[in-house]
């Protein structure tokens, strides 16, 4: 067992996200390196962060005096797969960025893979650490509220012309759509509540994005769970100058839950009172990024419970058939929804 504060961490691609990583990293354990293709970035991101900088993930992993445990991958997510197996086929624990990949057959080969080898496959899942829908979900497993007749889940966020600008975001390849980049921590969260799906159909459309996206900035998505569970998806990026809201409503036999806020972080309707959430356990704020802002910030959960699974130590991670389910939900749902 790898003692507490010796894990040796390397990140992999130096963007937006990368910060939390070793901030978090930082506070857990030793940023050893840092890797990008861009070697501006990367240096300045080594020496900002007191790591040894590498501009070839081939040449990080190959490098066995920096003793690496496990590596963060934060790189664009059509990457995600071909970073996660070059990491894993070097013998490290892999921490991977939502969404797993972009594609189910890839997911799978990540997950056979780990196992094979007989290391670790965690995927970032911020949203399960907000003690609200902690809270609810402990009810739902239960059964404290009933039957679970139906829900409607709303996303809808805002990304201007200039966010996608010069950069792989917005493209099938490197993208893959704003299901899997804005709003795959919230299809997690109906899986993770609900079930997985056993029927899903709807509509796409790219209304005002044309210049910048390659597949649709609207969608409504509608589906049956296999416990018989009927529920909508409306999702944006679409909303006027800034986030409006990720709001879940559902319909219990006994009960009537709203929660919604920016980022999920709010209850906003119950009846009966059900839910009874502590102020010290608010929700953290989203990761801001200047002119937009993205989910809420989890990642001090996330690296604690990599600490913990790495240490054979009780936890909360999700693993790579988690993660799966919301690449194939995604994946059903792009299949019988074509972009009109």
């Amino acid at each position: 067992i790898l003692r507490l504060m010796s894990l040796r961490f390397a990140i992999i691609g130096c963007g937006r996200i990368a910060e939390k990583h070793a901030i978090e990293i930082k506070k857990n354990g030793i940023l050893a390196a840092v890797c990008d293709i861009d070697k501006q970035k990367v240096t300045e991101f080594a020496n900002k962060h007191n790591s040894k900088p590498y501009f070839s993930i081939e040449e990080m992993l190959a490098d066995n005096t920096i003793n690496i445990d496990i590596v963060s991958v934060c790189t664009p997510n059509g990457l995600h797969y071909t970073h996660t197996v070059d990491a894993l086929n070097a013998g490290k624990n892999v921490l991977c960025e939502k969404p797993m990949s972009i594609n189910s057959d890839d997911a799978k080969e990540m997950i056979r893979l780990a196992s094979a080898l007989n290391k670790q496959l965690i995927i970032v899942k911020s949203a399960r650490y907000n003690p609200i829908l902690i809270g609810l979900k402990k009810l739902i497993d239960n059964g404290d509220l009933g039957k679970i007749c139906s829900f409607s889940l709303s996303c809808c966020w805002n990304r201007p012309d200039a966010y996608y600008a010069n950069s792989w975001r917005g493209t099938k390849e490197l993208d893959g759509g704003i299901l899997f980049t804005q709003f795959s921590h919230y299809i997690d969260i109906i899986i993770w509540l609900f079930g997985e799906h056993s029927a899903i159909s709807g509509f796409r459309k790219n209304f005002l994005h044309s210049e910048s996206i390659q597949l649709e900035d609207t969608g409504v998505i509608s589906l049956k769970t296999q416990n018989g569970i009927i529920g909508s998806v409306h999702y944006t990026v679409n909303t006027a100058i800034k986030n409006q809201e990720i709001a879940l409503n559902i319909i219990f036999e006994k009960a009537t839950v709203q929660l919604g806020g920016e980022y999920m972080n709010k209850i906003i309707y119950q009846n009966p009172i059900v839910l009874h959430i502590d102020k010290n356990e608010l929700p953290n704020p989203a990761n801001d990024y200047g002119f937009y802002k993205g989910s809420m910030s989890n990642h001090d959960k996330v690296y604690e419970n990599v600490i913990n699974a790495l240490n054979g130590r009780e936890n909360n991670i999700t693993d790579g058939s988690e993660a799966l389910k919301t690449v194939q939900f995604i994946e059903a749902f792009y299949k019988t929804a074509t972009l009109f």
